[in-house]
Formats: structure tokens, C-alpha cells, sequence
């Protein structure tokens, strides 16, 4: 049984989790992760999503990229939930996952099948402050299937601003950067964590390398075992804070 939940494992790294663009094979550097099946559960995967797909969308988004790959269907969830105006799919409570509520689209409403990147891209370009949902993750806008109640425990931790490591991949959880999303007030910018120095930096060394004690990784290892510390401490925003930074 052991074996075959390893294999399945090795399956969602490679297709949801960590999948490359070739959609055909699985890094290796993901076995040792499965030689202790006690420990399993005890890798933040979430974390280490996050830190691809953050690298993904950076090379996206260069002019001459062609493809994109890493957690795609993270960023359609958080798409889906946050920017509701881009698609009217229903949104009342199923039983089964997130993305399977787009299975029956076609049937209540085909004008989305002839809807063109350009129409995306414009409508994107076009948002206002009130068509985006900031605070997305509050329990009474989730269903409990989606989020269940041990997760929401340590919620807290949602909002550090820490790097979060995968491997060589290394990408920061700039949550200073987006409070509202927290239900706090954005500060001015000069308060918010500079990522000019931290952006593309690779984590790299011998195989047999023990990252918490390496002088080179010690300062990133520290920051996200100490993650606790680095979370959000604010006043919560009133309701409809005009936010006039970003607004002028």
C-alpha cells in the first residue's frame, strides 16, 4: 500500500504539483522526499507550490516565453475565486473538487467557448477596485470542502512575509506587499519588503549539502522555520478604507 501511495505521489508532483513543460516526466530530485514514508506529511508542499509557480510567472512573463507551466490549477482556483467578473461559472456548494465545477460551463452559458485571449487580457486591463475580492479565504466565503477547519487553524501563518524554499527554487511570500488581502491597510511602499536583491536567487550546492547548517542557505532556512514571527501584525482595516496610495 506504501508502495502504491508513493507512486501516486510521484504522479501529482508531476502533473499538479511540480510539473515541467514537457508534461512527460517527474524530477528525481522528488525521491528522497518518499524514502521515509513516516515523514511525508511533514513537507509543506503548499509552500513549495507557491514558490513555483512564482517563478513560473516570472519567466511568463518574459516577451520571447512560449509556454508556462508549474501549478497552473492554484493559480486558476485563486483566479476563480478572487477575480469572479472574469468567468459567471455557478458558484453554489458541490461535493466535489474546486476545478470540476468548470465540467458542465459549456452548457449554461456557450459565449465563453468563443471568448479570446485579447478579451482576458482586456479585461484584466480594465478591472476596478470593486471587482476584485481581497479577503477571499474568510470561512463564510469557502466552502469547508475546499478549506477544512484543521487548516484554518493555523491561518495565521497565511500572512508571513518569509521565503519560501523548494529546493533550488527560492521565491518570496510578499505578503507586505498585498495586506488587503489580510483584512489590513497597505502601508507606503518604502515599508514593504525590497525584492530587487532577492528576486532570482538560486539555492544551489553538493547533494549531500544539510541546508540548515550551511552558512550560504542558514539565512533562508532560519527565515521560513521562523515564520511564525514574520506574520502580519496589524490593526484590521475598516470597511471601504479608501486606499488613496494606489488610488492617485
Amino acid at each position: 500500500m506504501q508502495r502504491y501511495v508513493k507512486c501516486h505521489i510521484m504522479l501529482l508532483f508531476d502533473t499538479n504539483l511540480f510539473g515541467d513543460k514537457s508534461g512527460t516526466s517527474v524530477h528525481w530530485k522528488f525521491l528522497p522526499l518518499l524514502r521515509d514514508f513516516g515523514s511525508i506529511k511533514q513537507y509543506s508542499r503548499g509552500s513549495a507550490c507557491l514558490a513555483h509557480l512564482y517563478r513560473t510567472l516570472c519567466r511568463a512573463s518574459r516577451f520571447d516565453c512560449k509556454k508556462i507551466d508549474g501549478p497552473l490549477t492554484l493559480m486558476l482556483s485563486w483566479t476563480w475565486i478572487c477575480l469572479p467578473y472574469l468567468a459567471s461559472v455557478p458558484r453554489e456548494s458541490h461535493s466535489f473538487l474546486l476545478a470540476n465545477r468548470w465540467r458542465n460551463w459549456e452548457h449554461g452559458d456557450r459565449r465563453y467557448g468563443y471568448l479570446t485571449l485579447d478579451h482576458f487580457r482586456k479585461a484584466l486591463d480594465d478591472l476596478q477596485e470593486g471587482q476584485f475580492v481581497w479577503v477571499a479565504y474568510v470561512v463564510d466565503r469557502v466552502d469547508p470542502d475546499i478549506i477544512p477547519a484543521e487548516i484554518y487553524m493555523h491561518s495565521i501563518v497565511w500572512s508571513a512575509t518569509v521565503p519560501l524554499v523548494s529546493f533550488e527554487c527560492i521565491e518570496w511570500h510578499a505578503t507586505d506587499r498585498f495586506r488587503r488581502q489580510f483584512d489590513f491597510v497597505q502601508g507606503v511602499p518604502h515599508q514593504e519588503q525590497n525584492l530587487d536583491k532577492t528576486h532570482r536567487e538560486v539555492l544551489t550546492g553538493p547533494k549531500n549539502l544539510n541546508w540548515p547548517t550551511a552558512t550560504t542557505h542558514l539565512f533562508w532556512v532560519m527565515q521560513w522555520t521562523n515564520r511564525y514571527r514574520h506574520v502580519l501584525t496589524e490593526h484590521s482595516m475598516p470597511p471601504q478604507h479608501p486606499l488613496d496610495i494606489y488610488m492617485y
